[in-house]
């Protein structure tokens, strides 16, 4: 196939045409200055469909995360979130960076804690020997856990840990979108039990840029401070915003296309003869593990010659994502070009 098929990441989607013309329509104005209508627009949306009181429309959700962090806490203060959360593996010790706290790491199942589990590393206020506990984070879906996702009912259950610890709860809502796929919950439920969200656009729904910040008003206030501080203020950003706003009204419901497509790559693993074990499939992620038979560079060579691209997600250890951009056409061309490779000689 002449086409590449890139499934390093649902992040590398391109608008498509009707997404183009949205952004080229957009009215714009200047967002610092809270003058910008179609950003006006995407906030009050996104706010209104996960039950929060304002939303903030930021470049990307590592700014989004790294701002609800800064509000929600103070130096001296801590963090807990699984040890496999972005906020910790890939936001650059923005933690630390940024606010000044630190991060209690909590070793959950594929990125997922349980209220047990926080309650657990949860400081003693009267213990000066340890930093003041004061933010718990939650990823929905889990990257790391190969697209795990928490129900509504077991956000429920760490939210109300964090009510009788007088706690903030946030979500870093990556792949949120995937998640309530998956589970059939409702996004506007969220608002019961988180303090602040973040919410991406540019992943599985096809943004070329964008995360939403949601909270209530007060903490939006704060936010959009701290959002100025770290230079995130934009200005015509309408046209960006635009994108974000057909993504929502366009790209929610094909995600169950992607989760289809993800579960059959799944099947087709596991049945073959190079891979040792494939992390149950839930979402659009699909994380496995090469077996002796095949060397992850020399895995990923063998894909490039066919015009795939994946990533090698560490020893042995290969990730694909499905999304957007992949049509059915690509998706059966990888499916035989993974066939194919089980008649591959051993690779070392």
């Amino acid at each position: 196939m002449s086409q590449k098929i890139d499934l390093r990441s649902d992040t590398v989607t391109r608008p498509t045409p009707a997404m183009l013309q949205a952004m080229f329509a957009a009215p714009v104005g200047d967002d610092v200055y809270g003058e910008d209508p179609t950003v006006n627009a995407l906030e009050e949306k996104a706010a209104a469909m996960f039950g929060m009181e304002a939303g903030l429309f930021c470049p990307s959700g590592t700014m989004t995360n790294q701002i609800a962090i800064k509000v929600h806490t103070a130096p001296l203060t801590e963090v807990i979130c699984d040890i496999t959360a972005h906020i910790h593996q890939y936001e650059g010790g923005g933690i630390a960076f940024n606010s000044g706290a630190s991060t209690a790491l909590v070793h959950g199942e594929r990125g997922k804690m349980t209220p047990q589990q926080v309650e657990a590393n949860i400081r003693p206020l009267d213990n000066i020997h340890f930093p003041e506990t004061r933010l718990v984070a939650l990823e929905n879906s889990c990257n790391k856990g190969g697209g795990s996702f928490y129900s509504l009912a077991e956000i429920a259950a760490i939210s109300e840990v964090c009510k009788r610890h007088n706690l903030a709860l946030h979500l870093d809502g990556a792949r949120v979108f995937n998640a309530l796929a998956a589970s059939g919950d409702a996004a506007q439920d969220y608002g019961l039990y988180f303090d602040s969200i973040s919410v991406c656009l540019s992943k599985g729904l096809g943004a070329p840029v964008g995360s939403v910040l949601l909270g209530s008003r007060d903490f939006i206030k704060r936010a959009r401070r701290v959002r100025k501080v770290f230079g995130g203020g934009m200005r015509q950003a309408g046209y960006l915003a635009a994108a974000c706003i057909y993504a929502l009204d366009n790209h929610i419901e094909r995600l169950h296309e992607d989760h289809r497509r993800a579960k059959e790559l799944e099947q087709v693993l596991l049945q073959s003869n190079y891979v040792e074990s494939v992390m149950p499939v839930e979402t659009n992620i699909v994380i496995f593990k090469l077996n002796d038979r095949m060397q992850d560079a020399a895995f990923v060579q063998a894909l490039a010659k066919q015009n795939i691209l994946a990533s090698s997600f560490g020893p042995q250890m290969i990730r694909f994502v499905t999304h957007l951009d992949i049509t059915e056409e690509m998706h059966q061309h990888l499916l035989q070009a993974l066939q194919a490779l089980n008649q591959e000689k051993v690779v070392v």
